[in-house]
């Protein structure tokens, strides 16, 4: 498990100080992504009492304070590096994390990440041209994919064609077991249609 995330000694030195300085002992660190998989994700790293850790977390090993990271957010996490720069300022704590708005996929990835995948690779660089762009908003019922279109695509009288021709059809030939595509998206809202 070390392998999917590495925090680096100057890090980890920086973390133990600044943990230290807390008044209640045993705290730890819990990282996680929000909004894994999209381009608005963002790899937060927040202070964990204890039992504040959530069920299913993965505890880091080998770590000098108890780490956490986030059971969903394991396979955006993959490649991750926590570090810590000092300079005449004192210094910056710096999470990179080459995986946090696109996880590698493959025939173990969830439909989900599969989803998100093929839409922020294949799908929105072709909407894009229009200022468009569409996100999953969850998968329900196992394998039907609930889409919501934004920018250009929000009230496109297109849209029609561009979910079942374009969306859809991709959707399909890179997910092949995905059983409907649904829109969500409220289309009586036109202020940025791309007509």
């Amino acid at each position: 498990m070390s392998e999917t995330i590495e925090i680096t000694p100057n890090a980890q030195e920086y973390l133990v100080d600044l943990l230290a300085g807390q008044e209640q002992k045993g705290i730890g660190v819990r990282i996680f992504v929000l909004q894994p998989g999209t381009p608005q994700a963002e790899t937060c790293l927040a202070y964990s009492r204890p039992g504040e850790e959530k069920e299913g977390d993965v505890k880091l090993e080998g770590m000098p304070f108890p780490t956490y990271l986030e059971e969903k957010s394991l396979p955006y996490l993959e490649d991750a590096n926590i570090d810590y720069n000092k300079d005449r300022m004192g210094g910056q704590l710096t999470i990179k994390a080459p995986n946090s708005k696109l996880p590698k996929v493959s025939e173990n990835s969830t439909l989900e990440e599969r989803v998100n995948y093929a839409l922020w690779t294949e799908v929105n660089p072709m909407l894009a041209s229009h200022g468009g762009e569409v996100s999953l908003m969850e998968i329900v019922e196992e394998t039907v994919a609930v889409l919501k279109f934004g920018g250009g695509c929000q009230g496109c009288s297109s849209v029609d064609v561009t979910l079942k021709e374009g969306v859809e059809k991709t959707l399909r030939e890179h997910i092949p077991e995905l059983t409907e595509i649904r829109d969500v998206t409220d289309h009586e809202d036109k202020t940025n249609a791309y007509f």
